[in-house]
């Protein structure tokens, strides 16, 4: 493959985007399925995206697909199949030495698998016999407390919700899952600010919005489709402010792929109409002075501040107690710039605040979102049409998880139903969540490791502490569709058990099923898969969980293989235990489904006090630290042909890179200040209290970014975040904010 490096100056989306989709399709050899399937994405009679979480919006129509959505389809629709013959032949120590774009590459796993110690290979095992072994070793241990029940965000409202009462049937409230490595901070801040931890807008009101700022966030690869609504919104003299460290491409200029006259003529939309490039972790600092501009001026909507909140007095004191250096300082900005970006801000009247992951993994993320809140709540921006809080999460049902109740702090009221609805006791003692179950990985508290999904082993931080906690496990579980890193880094014994992906049928007793999925919006739809399973022995995930729990619970109560003969009735169950979702099985078969509500979107506060609340914080102490002109501030970022873990290829068009997924994006006065040159190959060494941590051989790219900050790619960089590292009062790891150093690589 060819590697490069070329500033790329065109707009997001465009023919570039075509050709990427094409390419994707072609390498994946989806054949005659892939127009078809693609036609069925996102829509009414069809399947949920297996991508992000952004809703969608125009039900009707043709094409309701971005670019990664079709990467995304094309390889859960691949021809490739990776099978049992082909595992026997190759070790798992063979299969190690593969990068993550090559075991990506290798397709769908197509039968239930067991770990064979002699021979250092996955072999076929029956899916009754897997099943038994789960059940047995569940069984032995001393307390449920010792296995942990991991969720990815792909995982479907009916499968998630099962898997839960399993999980708490059998014992336990260990539920990590994949929002305790983002939006953790979020549903901690906004829970305690505005009584609910899901964002208050819906998609209508970007229609509506006369500003929206974009804090740490980068749609253009993360959720393309965004880019659409974004577009729609410049296009109308909306204001778009974007704060974020990268100057990233989609947030510049974006040429929509399905407008025949862009694509035509070359044209393209600005979408910025302001970008301020701060340091990294400035954000708290920036909406501080913010605050401190408007609050100067006299600015706020005194009738909301009286009717909806408070501690609006302790807000103003502690603002006019900080100063501008220390704003400046930690920002990164000029006073002109905040105070620029705060009278946007004052001359709108509805004003949307949206974040990503640049916000939420860092040790003040949860301040820093109440510091965004605080912004909201001043202007009374809340409850107001086109206007409110968006956090934009991830994975297309991360949400939904949450909302069924995967959750390892999980509310009173929800067990309370649960335990109703199905006639047991569930625990009640918080479980642990993805930081704290590898720390009982590694003190021998957990003993048995399940994954619904996701790459366990990519996704967490500090690589060597994490692979050493799995393979200290009697035994670890993965349901998957694909091989990926997380079954290399096994326990003692180890299945693999294939599932259906979101666009394949799934035929059970009743006939063929659909599941649902709730967007980051809090919309609730249907998915139902069209194409044949890749193999015959693929179980859905309803029925694997199912399976499981039967193995494992001999005594209980709940008839599990009776529920999965037809998913109504999972959803007849959910209606009874989760708020909101009365009338589950008649709402969800309207049309784009239906719409959760919000409370803090009906102006009801149902936080301590009844009010929405003012919070105040301090700036993070950074001024404090020793001055020490050889650390850097790395954030891991995702690249353009990557879907958090999954790395459907080696480019990053936007950010000009081809070829090449080892490198470390710096500024040029830094390269210089150090002596360093572009194209040199670098080690990167993280700095903790308990030592540090070294990655090897990355390539320097000059790039525009903040002097003493630096990008690169994750999960190769995840070996630098110390597993200590996590963010107050929501232990999201830090993967915004490690101290770095850089230093030359030896030859290779």
């Amino acid at each position: 493959m060819k590697q490069r490096i070329r500033l790329y100056q065109q707009p997001a989306g465009g023919w570039g985007a075509l050709k990427s989709s094409l390419q994707h399709l072609r390498e994946q050899q989806v054949a005659g399925l892939g127009l078809p399937t693609l036609l069925r994405t996102n829509q009414p009679d069809g399947f949920d995206c297996p991508g992000c979480a952004w809703p969608d919006k125009h039900f009707h129509s043709t094409f309701e697909f971005c670019e990664n959505g079709v990467k995304a389809v094309a390889a859960e629709a691949t021809s490739r199949r990776l099978t049992a013959d082909y595992l026997g032949q190759h070790s798992v120590s063979r299969l190690a030495e593969l990068d993550d774009y090559s075991l990506e590459a290798l397709g769908r796993l197509t039968e239930p698998l067991r770990y064979d110690a002699a021979t250092d290979c996955y072999l076929p095992i029956s899916w009754d016999a897997a099943f038994a072994l789960i059940g047995h070793h569940l069984q032995a241990l001393a307390s449920p407390h010792e296995a942990a029940f991991y969720t990815s965000g792909r995982t479907s409202n009916e499968a998630a919700f099962l898997y839960q009462l399993f999980v708490r049937e059998f014992g336990t409230n260990n539920l990590p899952d994949c929002s305790n490595m983002c939006h953790e901070p979020s549903g901690v801040a906004m829970g305690e600010q505005l009584g609910i931890g899901k964002g208050t807008v819906t998609l209508d009101d970007f229609e509506l919005a006369e500003a929206i700022f974009i804090f740490g966030q980068n749609p253009g690869t993360n959720h393309p489709r965004m880019l659409e609504t974004l577009r729609d919104a410049a296009r109308r003299g909306c204001r778009i402010v974007v704060f974020n460290p990268l100057r990233e491409r989609g947030l510049e200029r974006f040429t929509h792929p399905q407008d025949a006259w862009q694509m035509l003529s070359g044209g393209s939309t600005e979408i910025a109409s302001a970008y301020y490039p701060l340091r990294i972790g400035g954000d708290l600092a920036a909406v501080k002075g913010m605050l401190k501009a408007l609050l100067e001026q006299g600015y706020g909507d005194q009738d909301f501040i009286a009717d909806h909140t408070s501690g609006h007095a302790e807000l103003v004191r502690d603002i006019a107690d900080t100063t501008w250096p220390a704003l400046v300082v930690e920002s990164g900005l000029s006073e002109q710039q905040l105070r620029e970006a705060a009278a946007i801000y004052a001359g709108s009247r509805a004003t949307i605040c949206t974040w990503g992951m640049g916000i939420t993994q860092h040790k003040h993320s949860v301040a820093t979102i109440q510091m965004i809140g605080n912004l909201l709540l001043l202007g009374g921006h809340v409850g107001r049409p086109g206007a409110g809080a968006c956090p934009v999460r991830g994975h297309s049902n991360v949400q939904g998880d949450r909302t069924m109740g995967i959750n390892e702090k999980p509310a009173a009221a929800f067990l309370d139903r649960l335990g109703q609805a199905f006639d047991f006791a569930p625990p009640r003692a918080p479980g642990y969540d993805v930081v704290g179950s590898i720390e009982a990985m590694l003190a021998g508290k957990v003993k048995v490791f399940l994954a619904l999904g996701g790459n366990f082993a990519a996704a967490t931080p500090d690589t060597a502490m994490t692979w050493q906690a799995l393979r200290q496990c009697g035994l670890t579980v993965h349901i998957t569709t694909k091989l990926n890193r997380s079954h290399l880094v096994h326990g003692r014994e180890a299945l693999i058990l294939p599932c259906l992906g979101r666009t394949e049928i799934d035929l059970q007793a009743s006939g063929p099923q659909a599941v649902t999925v709730e967007d980051s919006m809090s919309m609730v739809h249907a998915s139902q898969g069209m194409n044949p399973p890749a193999s015959p022995q693929l179980l859905a995930e309803p029925m694997i969980v199912a399976r499981m729990a039967a193995a494992t619970l001999p005594q209980s109560k709940t008839p599990w293989l009776w529920l999965v003969q037809d998913y109504s009735r999972i959803r007849d169950k959910i209606a009874e235990v989760v708020e909101g979702f009365a009338d589950f099985n008649q709402r969800v078969q309207q049309p784009g489904g239906f719409y959760l509500g919000n409370s803090a979107r009906e102006q009801r506060w149902r936080t301590q006090g009844g009010r929405a609340r003012f919070m105040v914080h301090d700036l993070p102490a950074r001024q404090a630290e020793p001055t020490d002109e050889s650390l850097f501030t790395l954030m891991t970022v995702r690249a353009h042909d990557q879907y958090n873990t999954t790395i459907y290829g080696l480019d990053d068009r936007y950010r000009g890179v081809s070829g090449h997924r080892r490198v470390c994006f710096i500024n040029r006065t830094d390269m210089q200040r150090l002596q360093l040159q572009a194209g040199q190959w670098v080690d990167i060494t993280s700095v903790w209290r308990d030592g540090e941590r070294v990655a090897k051989r990355f390539l320097l790219v000059e790039y525009d970014i903040p002097a003493g900050c630096l990008a690169s790619y994750f999960p190769e960089t995840n070996t630098l975040l110390p597993l200590g590292s996590y963010a107050d009062r929501a232990r999201t790891p830090t993967a915004k904010s490690i101290r770095v150093r850089l230093s030359p690589s030896e030859a290779a």
